[in-house]
């Protein structure tokens, strides 16, 4: 079964935003969990925007599903993660200017680094996955530097999705589901887990949740935005039974 892994980064984006206490990232965990959440993301940064040192602490102590850090391969990123211990790390690319995540770990670009990333990060028991784009070149260096997870960047598809009229069948669409598609089947060639990610919402997700072996989802911006309207739970449940149906008529 398709797992669902809620980003609970924009809580804290709020939280900041006022330089309070509120509302808290741990309250937003709980509430995930009891929505249905399989696993909780969050991505420490290295200006601190959302997500800070204290709330990467408390989760990896209080919550009680997995939690997956979002990282850039820097010293300090793996001195905190090697410290804290979440279940999962993953490797992101990072630039201070950016919104959000922009794109993939360009891997190839630096295997001897991250191969030493990874080692590390498994030295201390920790499950390491790298954010790439959807090519294979990229899936093959991952394997080779070790990396147990690849999840793949949805967001090219999830910007066809929308640019195209939210038209599943458009080809625009079926081009870059296909691209995520011949990733997985790579990814799981090479015997690593196929999760996938970025940009994915309430219209576009159920045809990414119908591939092949994937098994998990990773969902923020999308989720968070839903609970304003209808509170965190019963937006993390309405996005779980999203998934659910779609795996069922992919059956």
């Amino acid at each position: 079964m398709i797992e669902l892994g809620v980003n609970i980064d924009h809580v804290a984006t709020i939280r900041q935003a006022r330089g309070t206490y509120e509302p808290d990232p741990v309250w937003a965990a709980v509430e995930a969990h009891l929505g249905g959440a399989d696993g909780i993301t969050i991505h420490l940064r290295e200006d601190r925007r959302h997500i800070q040192d204290g709330d990467v602490e408390k989760l990896r102590d209080l919550a009680q599903i997995k939690l997956n850090l979002e990282m850039a391969a820097t010293d300090e990123m793996i001195a905190i993660a090697c410290r804290i211990r979440p279940q999962m790390a993953m490797l992101v690319p990072e630039g201070r200017h950016e919104v959000t995540t922009e794109g993939g770990l360009d891997i190839l670009a630096q295997e001897a680094r991250l191969r030493q990333v990874v080692a590390r990060l498994g030295e201390t028991g920790i499950l390491s996955s790298v954010f790439i784009d959807a090519e294979v070149a990229q899936v093959e260096a991952a394997a080779r530097i070790g990396a147990r997870v690849c999840e793949i960047h949805t967001g090219p598809y999830a910007h066809a999705f929308y640019h195209q009229g939210r038209d599943a069948e458009s080809p625009a669409v079926l081009e870059e589901l296909a691209k995520i598609r011949r990733a997985g089947e790579a990814v799981r060639q090479l015997g690593m887990r196929f999760n996938a990610g970025h940009a994915l919402n309430y219209f576009n997700v159920q045809p990414v949740a119908t591939l092949a072996g994937i098994r998990e989802l990773h969902i923020g911006h999308a989720i968070i935005s839903r609970a304003v309207f209808v509170g965190l739970r019963e937006a993390v449940r309405e996005m779980k039974r999203l998934l659910r149906e779609a795996q069922v008529r992919a059956k």
